[in-house]
C-alpha cells in the first residue's frame, strides 16, 4: 500500500516539474497535480494500451517514434479529464511526454537507489 502512495506522490511530483519546465503546460495548483497523477494512470493503464495496438502499423513503419505521438495523446486526454491542468496544444504536450517521461525515469532511479540503501 505504501508503494502505491509513494508512486501518487513521484507522478503528481513529476507533474509538477514537468509544468514548471514545459511552456504551454500549467497545473493551476497542487490538487490539480494529484488529481492528474491519478488520471494519468488510469489513462496509461486503460487508453494508452488500445491506442498502441491501434496505432502498430504506423509505430513499426518509424522505428518507435510514433509512440512518441500515442504519449502526447495520452498526456493531452489526461489534461482534458482533469480540471485545473491545461495543455495549449500538440506542441507543449510532446516536449510535455518526453519532459514527464525523463523526469519520472530520473525520480524513479532516485527512488530505487534509496530503498536498496534501506
Amino acid at each position: 500500500m505504501i508503494n502505491f502512495f509513494l508512486t501518487w506522490l513521484l507522478a503528481a511530483i513529476a507533474l509538477s516539474i514537468t509544468a514548471y519546465l514545459v511552456p504551454g503546460f500549467a497545473l493551476d495548483s497542487w490538487q490539480a497535480a494529484a488529481v492528474g497523477a491519478i488520471v494519468m494512470g488510469l489513462v496509461n493503464a486503460i487508453i494508452k494500451p488500445i491506442l498502441t495496438i491501434l496505432t502498430l502499423p504506423l509505430t513499426l513503419l518509424t522505428l518507435g517514434l510514433f509512440l512518441f505521438v500515442v504519449n502526447a495523446i495520452s498526456l493531452y486526454l489526461v489534461a482534458q479529464f482533469t480540471p485545473g491542468f491545461t495543455i495549449n496544444g500538440f506542441w507543449p504536450a510532446l516536449w510535455g511526454s518526453i519532459v514527464l517521461s525523463l523526469v519520472s525515469w530520473g525520480m524513479s532511479q532516485i527512488a530505487n537507489k534509496a530503498d536498496v540503501d534501506m
